[in-house]
C-alpha cells in the first residue's frame, strides 16, 4: 500500500514538473509610458538688415548715366552696372544726381559712399580715391557743326573757343595739351553742345560714347571730326 501510494505521488510530481515546463513564460509588465517633452520654442530669425549706401552721379552724361524723360529715373550703362554690383553683394542703392564738379568735392569729404559716373582713372585721383579695376576704355573726341571743315582734328583748334565740362579730363586735355585754344568749362555738357549748335563755341570736347550720343541726338547740326585724343 505503501509503495502504490509512493509510486502514485512520484506520478504526480513528474507530471507538475512536465506541465511547468510546458506552460508560457510570463510576459514582462511593461513601463509606462513617459509624457514627451514639450517641443523648444525656436525663436523667430530676425532677417539681416540690409545695408543702403549713397552713390554720387553726375546723370548727364548718356549713354553711362543720365535721367530717363519719360520716367524720370535714372538710367544708363553705369546706373545698370552699380544696380547688379548691389543685388549682388545685398546692399541697396540711393542715387544721388549732382553735377561734377561738386561731385568729386563730395567724394573728396565723405558726402557719398561711392560714386559711378563715366569716372577716368587718373593719377591725381588715385591719390584720393579708391577705384575698380576698368570696366570701359574711352577717348576724348571733338564735336564740330556739320557745316565746320575748318577743324579736322586737334591741330586745327589753335585760336578756336572749345567747350569741355569743368573738371573732366576733355577740359584738363585741353589746358594742358592745347594751349592755343580758349577753354569754355560747362558744369553741364548738354549745354556745351546746345552751345556748338547755336555757335557759341567752335567745338566741344569730352569722352567719345557721350560725343557719339550727341551727334545721334543732333545729327543734322553737328558732326565728329578726327581721332580719339586719349585712352583712357
Amino acid at each position: 500500500m505503501k509503495r502504490k501510494i509512493f509510486s502514485f505521488v512520484t506520478i504526480l510530481l513528474v507530471l507538475s514538473v512536465i506541465l511547468g515546463a510546458c506552460s508560457p513564460a510570463a510576459t514582462p509588465t511593461p513601463p509606462p509610458p513617459t509624457k514627451a517633452p514639450p517641443p523648444t520654442a525656436v525663436p523667430p530669425t530676425k532677417p539681416p538688415e540690409v545695408s543702403k549706401i549713397t552713390v554720387g552721379t553726375d546723370a548727364t552724361w548718356p549713354p553711362f548715366e543720365y535721367v530717363d524723360e519719360t520716367t524720370k529715373e535714372f538710367v544708363g550703362f553705369d546706373i545698370d552696372l552699380m544696380n547688379a554690383i548691389a543685388e549682388e553683394a545685398g546692399f541697396e542703392i540711393e542715387f544721388v544726381n549732382v553735377s561734377w564738379d561738386p561731385l568729386l568735392a563730395g567724394m573728396a569729404t565723405g558726402q557719398y559712399d561711392a560714386a559711378i559716373s563715366a569716372m577716368t582713372i587718373t593719377e591725381e585721383r588715385l591719390k584720393s580715391w579708391d577705384f575698380s579695376d576698368p570696366y570701359y576704355s574711352a577717348g576724348q573726341l571733338i564735336a564740330v557743326r556739320i557745316d565746320d571743315n575748318t577743324i579736322q582734328g586737334p591741330e586745327d583748334l589753335a585760336g578756336k573757343m572749345v567747350g569741355a565740362q569743368l573738371g573732366t579730363t576733355g577740359a584738363i586735355e585741353i589746358e594742358e595739351n592745347y594751349t592755343d585754344a580758349t577753354l569754355k568749362p560747362y558744369d553741364d555738357i548738354s549745354q556745351a553742345f546746345l552751345d556748338l549748335i547755336n555757335k557759341q563755341v567752335d567745338a566741344v570736347v569730352a569722352d567719345d560714347p557721350l560725343v557719339e550720343s550727341f551727334v545721334q541726338k543732333y545729327s543734322t547740326q553737328i558732326k565728329v571730326t578726327g581721332v580719339p585724343l586719349t585712352s583712357e
